[in-house]
């Protein structure tokens, strides 16, 4: 959907910044201090927003969609901003949906402690605030406030308004008393002390913690005398509650809050969950499509349903599994009316991606390189800028930046207003970690899409990047299934820190994997150059230009003293590429000369990048009986290590009808073309096979 154009506010040395304006709301910064502005004082500073008519935002709990403003402050070094002094909302139905929110004028007053010193001359003020203003679409706005306040006198001119949306924020209610329990469906509240006015009217209430209540179906009040009977439904789909709630009551127009814990605590309410797909890390292996024997006739639409299938395949695997997390903590974070046109682009971006990556393949292929599927992370540099990228994702989940406060004021503006483009950048980065991931499930169908007409061919491949965007569209799309997904909470936060720890394990693999690429002293390199980063991001945040300049300088000297080693020297083996004892180094010579003996062959066609191939490796290939059955057999084993580009590889892959690993070949006496194995080896069935080998 389209956003509102915002300008950004320039700076003025008075008591109120420009305004920002859009076709929707305008909105600007107002500064209070009735005691003057100085070191040590608290000043009062809110962004005031006018809704056009039939336009509104939302409460710091937006209810079943919307979002609450944010508001991230630039202060001077040492002050403190408060929470935002929140007014009380209404109630704002749409269709099935509750929501709590505001209309017409809103003022979000925060308190502002200025440090015990400050330097002469002006104080200088900003914020960046975010807000959703809806209709019956919504838009998400944003804009830059800055003032400019002489120190040593008083600021008046917006005390009316500072007075007013104080005094609209709801106020303890002192010497009421309540009672608290979880029924089954329902919060049980016994409320008494209430002030006089309020007996025997209609009572609303607002649950200020997000994903605990069921906000669509009303609550249930009745007065006994002074004695207020509220039940407040609650949601199934709740996650972890508070320790301690407050809830907002109205009355015509007074307003109070209630805080309290729950007697006895909150009971076990977690919604039985459909099983979750395993996550195999290690002891057996999850099953797997069969392997197509070798120079197998797969057709196009046989492709094409292999390639669907194995892109739903792929948000399963653990290379793909935490970008996809962040999408689905995305989705939760949406409104179902933005989810269509955040799906599309989403799904835009995984299929061009995975269609563009497969015609440059393709052209280098047709240009006479021999590089197969997967061919990017052959590159260390490719795999040292996964990682600085990665590293990058788990710093944000973990809340030490955002990246939308690094861009110029023009840039962020203009991203703000296409959140489309975050949705298809996510999708872009989906394609980057998971197309390593692909072979696997579905060998046969890229290898036979390399074969086909170059229309064809690419068709296969967009079918990949729609399978594997399917179920994200699905519950973007389907209304009963986005229903089931959890309530917006602060369990959110707690997983967008969670989700970090996968990125940084993420990390700790692709060092592994450039040390197999390019040695002991490239994965230290990369290290040293990661921990650049990190203090550039650190110091960045001070946002003071020496903070930021000594983040420049750490970075680029890091980046220069990695660089040198961040890359494969010529015609040097990858350290991955030294086999392992009872393996030996594959060659085509190697190969001709193993099946010219007369004994049968085994070759394992792997990679350090794909982690299917390192699964196999310290499971079944490992296997202590697996292994005595190699040497019962007499099986003969030779490692083709494709971690970086060999050519002979590639054109052996390339003749068994395969574009990436791994690949298990099996070659025995009396037959001309090998026999594959399937690309997840179970322990049980390669015994039974080796067992049947003539003896």
């Amino acid at each position: 959907m389209l956003l509102g154009v915002l300008g950004v506010g320039a700076a003025q040395a008075q008591q109120a910044s420009a305004s920002v304006r859009s076709e929707q709301a305008t909105a600007r910064l107002l500064v209070h201090a009735p005691d003057g502005v100085g070191a040590g004082k608290t000043i009062w500073a809110g962004v005031q927003m006018q809704h056009e008519p039939g336009w509104h935002t939302y409460w710091r709990n937006p209810g079943d969609s919307g979002l609450p403003t944010r508001l991230n402050w630039t202060l001077p070094a040492g002050a403190q901003a408060g929470a935002i002094h929140w007014p009380a909302p209404h109630k704002m139905p749409l269709g099935p949906l509750m929501n709590y929110g505001f209309e017409g004028e809103l003022l979000l007053p925060v308190a502002l402690k200025l440090p015990a010193e400050l330097p002469a001359g002006a104080v200088k003020l900003g914020v960046l605030a975010e807000w959703l203003v809806c209709k019956e679409v919504c838009i998400p706005e944003r804009g830059e406030f800055s003032v400019e306040l002489p120190q040593g006198q008083a600021l008046t001119d917006h005390a009316a308004a500072f007075k007013a949306a104080l005094a609209a924020e709801p106020q303890a209610l002192p010497g009421v008393k309540v009672q608290a329990r979880q029924g089954a469906e329902a919060l049980q509240l016994e409320i008494e002390g209430l002030p006089a006015g309020w007996r025997g009217q209609g009572i609303e209430a607002f649950g200020a913690d997000a994903g605990v209540y069921d906000h669509a179906r009303p609550e249930q009040a009745s007065w006994q005398g002074e004695r207020l009977s509220l039940a407040l439904p609650l949601s199934p789909q709740r996650g972890e509650s508070p320790a301690e709630l407050e809830v907002v009551l109205r009355a015509g127009e007074q307003t109070g809050s209630l805080r309290f814990a729950l007697q006895g605590g909150w009971q076990a309410n977690a919604p039985e969950a459909a099983a979750a797909p395993v996550q195999h890390l290690g002891g057996g292996a999850p099953a797997s499509p069969p392997a197509q024997a070798a120079g197998g006739d797969v057709g196009l639409l046989a492709a094409l349903a292999l390639a669907f299938v194995g892109g739903l395949i792929l948000n399963l695997m653990p290379c793909v599994f935490p970008v996809l997390s962040l999408k689905a903590l995305a989705l939760v974070r949406e409104a179902p009316h933005e989810r269509h046109v955040g799906a599309a682009a989403y799904t835009a971006g995984v299929v061009l991606s995975f269609v563009l990556l497969a015609a440059l393949l393709l052209g280098l292929r047709a240009a006479g390189d021999q590089i197969g599927w997967g061919f990017q992370l052959q590159s260390p540099a490719v795999v040292a800028g996964l990682a600085g990228l990665f590293t990058l994702i788990a710093m944000n989940l973990f809340g030490l930046f955002e990246f939308g406060n690094w861009l110029p004021s023009g840039v962020a503006g203009w991203r703000a207003q296409r959140p489309w483009l975050d949705q298809a950048a996510t999708g872009v980065l989906s394609v980057a970690v998971a197309s390593p991931c692909t072979a696997p499930f579905m060998g046969a169908a890229l290898g036979a899409a390399l074969t086909l007409p170059p229309v064809q061919a690419l068709a296969v491949f967009a079918s990949l990047g729609l399978g594997m965007a399917a179920p994200y569209v699905t519950f973007a799309l389907v209304p009963a299934l986005g229903a089931r997904l959890p309530r917006p909470g602060a369990w959110m936060e707690r997983l967008r820190h969670l989700l970090g720890f996968p990125m940084l394990a993420t990390v700790l693999w692709l060092v592994w994997v450039l040390g197999q690429q390019a040695g002991l002293d490239a994965a230290v390199a990369l290290l040293v150059l990661l921990l650049a980063l990190a203090y550039a991001l650190w110091a960045w945040a001070l946002r003071g230009w020496g903070w930021r300049l000594s983040a420049a300088v750490v970075l680029a000297l890091g980046g220069l003293w990695a660089a040198p080693s961040l890359h494969q020297p010529a015609g040097a083996p990858a350290a991955a590429a030294v086999p392992a004892a009872g393996w030996g180094a594959w060659s085509p010579e190697a190969q001709q000369a193993a099946i010219a003996s007369g004994k049968p062959l085994f070759v394992d066609f792997t990679a350090a990048w794909c982690i299917t191939c390192q699964y196999n490796k310290r499971n079944a290939l490992a296997d202590a009986g697996v292994q005595a059955d190699f040497a019962a057999a007499g099986v003969q084993r030779l490692r083709a290590d494709w971690t970086l580009r060999d050519a002979a590889i590639t054109a052996e892959l390339r003749r068994l009808g395969r574009s990436g690993v791994p690949v298990y070949a099996l070659y025995t006496p009396g037959r001309a073309e090998p026999e594959l194995m399937p690309e997840i080896l179970s322990v049980d069935a390669l015994r039974a096979r080796l067992q049947s080998l003539p003896r």
